[in-house]
């Protein structure tokens, strides 16, 4: 009898232990997913400054030797073009060659769906290459769509044998005009400068190795010279392939780094959230 009477006291009790037990597991779950949340965000800034910080590579017109360029010799270089425009196609590219260190020999690889002019000028002062007198040089490359063009979210590169490369320098200014199927065209005409920051429309630079008595063009007669740079620009015709390759499987490293770093944040919010709700 005195049991019965009591259960009615015990009854408001457990009533407010569940609504207190309530209120604290709707509190932790509360702070679970503003926890969550801010994760989220955290992953989504560093998923953004990932890809900010892949996005140089392809940010301008470029060049970049297979191989080596070394002073003296001769080398194969591919200028690279990425397409910066969401709504518009580069349908032309004109590279100007530096006239203080003129080239002799300008050889464009074929590209499909384009079409390659050299323009040559007279030189004021004749050059020796292989021991013939040379009157002319190289002054200006374009590539001009015949059907082919650079879309957005794709670059494109066009191969250039150059030679002979000068001794006197260390590196030679490219400067390029890229222009779109919309009239626009974009000036990468800008030297960049040792210790300065880059410059918004950087000009292509090549840097110079050191010669070699391999790679010194002078060296040679000039059948043999001729036949050596053959065969190099044979070589550097598969390096090309293999550079390509190798572009792409660094863009693809750089995607599943990305994909990671916000796969990796999800996991550490859940385990937030499942942890709270257990201590809960």
């Amino acid at each position: 009898m005195n049991v019965a009477k009591n259960l009615p006291s015990h009854l408001p009790m457990n009533s407010a232990e569940s609504s207190a037990e309530s209120s604290a597991r709707s509190t932790a779950e509360s702070s679970a997913r503003r926890s969550v949340a801010r994760l989220a965000v955290a992953a989504g800034a560093a998923a953004a400054s990932a890809l900010l910080l892949c996005g140089p590579a392809f940010a301008h017109v470029s060049v970049q030797p297979e191989g080596e360029a070394a002073k003296g010799g001769f080398a194969t270089v591919n200028f690279k073009v990425p397409n910066e425009r969401d709504n518009a196609s580069t349908v032309k590219l004109e590279i100007t060659l530096p006239v203080g260190h003129p080239l002799s020999s300008v050889l464009p690889q074929p590209v499909p769906g384009w079409k390659a002019e050299v323009t040559r000028t007279t030189l004021d002062k004749p050059l020796t290459v292989h021991g013939r007198q040379v009157t002319e040089a190289a002054s200006k490359i374009t590539w001009t769509s015949a059907g082919g063009k650079i879309g957005p979210g794709q670059f494109q590169q066009f191969p250039v044998s150059l030679g002979q490369l000068p001794e006197s320098t260390d590196k030679l200014v490219f400067k390029a005009l890229q222009t779109y199927d919309n009239k626009e065209v974009v000036r990468w005409i800008e030297e960049p400068q040792q210790g300065a920051a880059e410059p918004d429309h950087p000009a292509p630079v090549l840097t110079l190795s050191a010669a070699t008595g391999d790679h010194h063009g002078g060296s040679g007669t000039g059948k043999a010279a001729d036949g050596a740079h053959s065969a190099e620009h044979t070589d550097d015709e598969h390096a090309d392939g293999e550079a390509t390759a190798a572009s792409s499987t660094d863009s693809t490293a750089r995607i599943l780094a990305v994909v990671g770093i916000v796969v990796g944040a999800a996991g550490v919010a859940f385990g937030v959230l499942a942890g709270r709700r257990r201590s809960a």
